[in-house]
């Protein structure tokens, strides 16, 4: 599995403006009702909320990759959001959260969501990446890095 096959470049979104948890969420959670049919969102926030409770999604090093499952989608779906000042998510480091990626998969899934989870762990494990992606201007620009990246790798 490829981030660039379930990452539409609609679903990019640079200089997030929230500045709590809550808030990114609800702003990430938006870029995805964007791109994607979701009808109500609210279950879709909650969900994610309900995970976040059970411990950070914030991995350290800038990055959080929050997640949930609905029955809204029928398909993984990933949302990229990148904060310029950076959102105190609880990460585990207790450092503010710059690049967040999203994934919302159907509930009855589990496979493609833990695949996708590996995948953009391996990927942000690259911290001179994660500055290229910090660097970028535009959503097209961060779409081809990512695209680059795992082109390079398969």
């Amino acid at each position: 599995m490829k981030i660039s096959e379930i990452l539409d470049k609609r679903a990019i979104k640079i200089g997030l403006t929230s500045t709590t948890k809550e808030e990114t969420l609800k702003e990430l959670v938006a870029v995805l009702a964007k791109v994607e049919d979701i009808g109500d969102s609210k279950g879709i926030i909650k969900a994610l909320i309900e995970r976040e409770s059970l411990g950070s999604t914030g991995i350290g090093q800038g990055i959080a990759i929050p997640h949930g499952k609905t029955d809204k989608v029928t398909r993984l779906i990933a949302v990229l959001g990148i904060s310029k000042f950076g959102v105190d998510f609880d990460a585990l480091d207790g450092e503010p959260v710059y690049i967040f990626f999203l994934l919302v998969a159907p509930k009855a899934t589990a496979g493609p969501h833990l695949k996708a989870l590996a995948q953009i762990s391996r990927l942000l494990r690259d911290t001179y990446f994660c500055e290229l992606i910090r660097k970028c201007q535009t959503a097209e620009e961060v779409y081809n890095l990512i695209k680059n990246e795992e082109d390079k790798k398969h």
